[in-house]
């Protein structure tokens, strides 16, 4: 049995979609059973066969932590330590999933270029988000060796508010629009990770420790809104045309800093045969099933 915490949000959703239909056993719980209290987590899962605990519930709102920094370390480390806890005690594994936010956005230089950051690079978060999912990742792995944990950046999917959905609807309503062009990283369809996910928990035997999953690839925010518009035109979501003029991020300021270079480096999780799309290819696939 497989057990979703989270399974109400975007990726949660997704997963137990994707999940189910490889006609795997799955449990999912929202807020109905709290990940802050170990007695109710305790409760469900007793006289459960849970052999994988998957934790999709998290803070998230990266600028409202930098107000709420003790809240986001409540959700982004306590709750996931609960349940580091409660897989140790009924012998279940734990995955856990993390981001980008916890490396600093500087990035590792290769031959003088930047490379993509690898599982063991140093992390340096540099606001509350971070610093918080940078603490549930230790948390975690303290508590349950056994654990996994899927770091992941720039998600999108069918079932929550993201920055596609974002950019449909501006493209829709209006002529022109500006977007960041100086943060590099990946998109992620939230399908591409669920796939992902479920390679993971089924291979025999897989190693604990950290894994990175985006697609592949990389590209700017604002090369990712071009890729949409023009997408979404040929496909027919979008009947009108939309400039899009790249901004700096000065041009553009959030409370939170975001990282200018987040690009992951997928060789470790790729090593073990799991399939890595590619973030353009993936995002046609994924506006289709928006027709």
């Amino acid at each position: 049995m497989i057990w979703i915490v989270g399974n109400k949000g975007m990726l949660g959703t997704e997963l137990t979609q994707y999940l189910q239909n490889q006609g795997l056993p799955v449990l999912g719980t929202d807020r109905e059973v709290s990940f802050l209290d170990p007695d109710a987590l305790s409760a469900f899962a007793q006289d459960k066969p849970i052999f994988w605990i998957i934790n999709c519930a998290a803070y998230t709102a990266v600028d409202k932590a930098e107000d709420e920094e003790d809240l986001a370390l409540r959700l982004n480390a306590e709750g996931p330590e609960n349940l580091a806890r409660l897989a140790q005690n009924i012998g279940a594994r734990l995955l856990h999933i993390s981001t980008d936010y916890v490396f600093s956005g500087t990035p590792q230089l290769q031959f003088d270029a930047p490379r993509p950051y690898r599982e063991d690079d140093p992390t340096g978060p540099t606001g509350a988000y971070g610093r918080t999912k940078e603490a549930g990742e230790r948390r975690v792995l303290a508590v349950a060796p056994s654990s996994l944990i899927v770091r992941t950046a720039w998600l999108y999917g069918a079932h929550g508010p993201n920055f596609v959905f974002t950019m449909l609807r501006l493209m829709k309503e209006r002529d022109r629009i500006g977007v960041v062009a100086d943060q590099r990283g990946t998109p992620t369809w939230a399908r591409d990770l669920a796939a992902a996910i479920h390679g993971l928990i089924t291979k025999p035997e897989v190693p604990a420790g950290i894994y990175h999953f985006t697609n592949d690839g990389e590209c700017t925010w604002y090369d990712f809104a071009l890729a949409i518009r023009d997408e979404a035109r040929t496909l027919g979501l979008l009947d009108k045309d939309c400039t899009v003029n790249p901004l700096t991020t000065d041009q553009y300021p959030t409370k939170a800093r975001r990282p200018a270079y987040s690009v992951l480096s997928k060789d470790k999780i790729k090593a073990l045969g799991i399939p890595v799309p590619g973030w353009r290819e993936s995002l046609v696939e994924f506006l289709k099933t928006q027709l």
